[in-house]
Formats: structure tokens, C-alpha cells, sequence
């Protein structure tokens, strides 16, 4: 199982684009510097009123496929 670090800063603002149904997915680098699109929906636990903010492990398959998101902070 393959994991990637994630560091994450997107205000509210940024994501109204989720909420208003024109975007899905969130682009994001990891630290490791390879770029991963994830589907919004799967941040959804760690939204607040100000955005999403943090440091998130994503762990993967060898398909590619997403196991888990956890916040690490």
C-alpha cells in the first residue's frame, strides 16, 4: 500500500466551486512533488467554515485507487 503526504490550504472561497457543482475534483501536490487529483466529496469530513487546512496522509493501491484520507495535525 502506497501513501502520499498531503499539505492543504484551500478557504471557503477557493472551494465554492465544489459547492456549486462546477468542479469534482481537487488538484493537489503532494511533498513528494507528484500532483494527484482527488474527488472533493472525500474532504468533506475535514471542511469548516474557514476551508480545508492540514496535513492528510492518502493512501493508495497499486491500481491507483484511494484507500484512505486521514488528517494528520
Amino acid at each position: 500500500m502506497a501513501s502520499l503526504l498531503l499539505d492543504l490550504a484551500l478557504s471557503a472561497e477557493r472551494l465554492r466551486a465544489v459547492y456549486q457543482g462546477r468542479a469534482n475534483r481537487i488538484l493537489v501536490q503532494s511533498r513528494d512533488g507528484r500532483r494527484v487529483s482527488v474527488p472533493a466529496h472525500h474532504f468533506r469530513p475535514f471542511l469548516t467554515h474557514e476551508g480545508i487546512y492540514g496535513c492528510f496522509e492518502l493512501e493508495f493501491n497499486t491500481a491507483g485507487q484511494l484507500l484512505s484520507l486521514r488528517r494528520l495535525d
